[in-house]
């Protein structure tokens, strides 16, 4: 009996060693590598129109807004780093830091958006936006700040009216929820630069 006992034992000792071993590796298995990569590809904002699958849901209006907030965005960002580079003054510097890092999450967040809704952003500045950035390379120091700051504030002047418009005449739930949220930190920013652009 005492060996039938030890025998049992061991037998159940060994399965549950077993299955600890296999039960393990599986975890190591799906790490979410792959998903990560295609969330963090650059083209995926403009390659998602197909598998989207809500395009055809989205307004002319919608569509539109989405494309003009992310060109904005862009501009702000490019013209950030730029002004971390070239700025003299130490609060223009902060300003452009600002840029960078406001602009740059609300970028990431509106590609989330734009994705989900099959939309493509624009990757390159066109327009006014790529002359003002143009403007902008051609000055340095005190003449740079100045008109820096004018960029800020008329480029400010529009994000905000955009942003006005998309939080109470979007269509898209999505859409103006993401309008809503931005527009009291364009409003800030739109302060801010009129006060800096009233020094320099």
């Amino acid at each position: 009996m005492k060996h039938t006992w030890i025998a049992a034992a061991c037998i159940a000792l060994l399965a549950a060693c077993g299955g600890e071993n296999t039960s393990g590796q599986p975890e190591t298995d799906t790490t979410g590598s792959v998903q990560s990569n295609q969330q963090t590809s650059p083209e995926t904002a403009t390659t998602t129109g197909v598998t989207g699958g809500t395009s055809s849901d989205t307004t002319p209006a919608d569509k539109e807004f989405v494309s003009n907030a992310g060109m904005a965005g862009l501009a702000e960002v490019q013209m950030g780093n730029l002004a971390l580079q070239n700025a003299q003054s130490a609060d223009v510097k902060a300003f452009a830091q600002r840029m960078v890092t406001d602009h740059g999450a609300s970028n990431a967040e509106l590609a989330e958006l734009a994705t989900v809704k099959g939309l493509a952003l624009p990757t390159e500045l066109a327009g006014k936006h790529q002359q003002g950035l143009e403007h902008l390379r051609g000055l340095s120091g005190a003449e740079f700040d100045k008109a820096y700051m004018q960029h800020m504030v008329g480029d400010h002047n529009e994000a905000v009216t955009l942003f006005q418009n998309g939080s109470t005449n979007s269509s898209d739930s999505d859409i103006k929820a993401f309008a809503t949220k931005n527009l009291p930190i364009l409003q800030e920013h739109l302060r801010m630069a009129q006060e800096i652009a009233g020094k320099v």
